[in-house]
């Protein structure tokens, strides 16, 4: 495939997008205002504003390899910070998916480079539900860490500074872990959804000014 093909690719979409609607591209100029953050895997696979059938606009999307939330990731927490303290979205979604790449080169322990420094909280979370994920078979063991990993990190993003102070505020956000199954292109809910402080450990709950 050469760059060449993506160009024409590009022509052709855009003749699409305004065949029936001739000012798409000027009006989405003044359309960022999104309702939903989502923050998934960079996997090639799993295109956010397709799965969820959202338009252009509609959408903030964050993707990095194995949808991590790590606290010291600068480029997470600006997206995050952006997101619900300018944009105001009311929903942060972590969105993992079955048979996830990242996953899987954690659970299998090979040395692989770089990334594997990138992958240490998922072998956290492999050593923490050790007994559980001991007694599965590989497909399922590899299906029931990506769901784990997913909850881990819906609680990483409540755990911010970022959410915390807008709950503080009185902003309403929801952070919500899903899963996307690539098999037939069905999102779950993980039922892990977090809206206040005290959906959190008490450890990672900020104590502010005047409470």
């Amino acid at each position: 495939m050469t760059m060449e093909r993506l160009f024409a690719n590009n022509k052709a979409w855009v003749s699409r997008k305004t065949a029936n609607d001739p000012d798409f591209f000027q009006r989405l100029v003044n359309l960022q205002k999104p309702e939903y953050l989502w923050i998934g895997c960079s996997d090639s696979r799993v295109p956010a504003n397709d799965i969820v059938d959202l338009a252009p606009g509609e959408l903030f999307v964050h993707r990095n390899v194995a949808n991590l939330v790590v606290p010291s990731d600068l480029n997470m927490l600006t997206v995050l910070q952006y997101a619900v303290d300018v944009l105001k979205v009311r929903h942060v979604m972590v969105v993992g998916h079955y048979g996830c790449g990242g996953v899987k080169a954690a659970l299998s322990r090979a040395e692989m480079g770089l990334i594997d420094n990138w992958l240490q909280p998922i072998k956290q979370i492999m050593a923490t539900h050790r007994s559980l994920l001991d007694g599965l078979d590989d497909s399922t063991r590899l299906d029931r860490l990506c769901e784990l990993n997913v909850v881990a990190q819906a609680r990483n993003v409540a755990a911010t500074s970022i959410v915390q102070t807008a709950w503080t505020r009185g902003q309403n956000v929801q952070v919500h872990g899903l899963i996307y199954a690539l098999n037939d292109g069905r999102l779950k809910d993980l039922g892990c959804t977090l809206s206040a402080p005290d959906h959190l450990e008490p450890a990672f709950r900020l104590i502010h000014d005047g409470g």
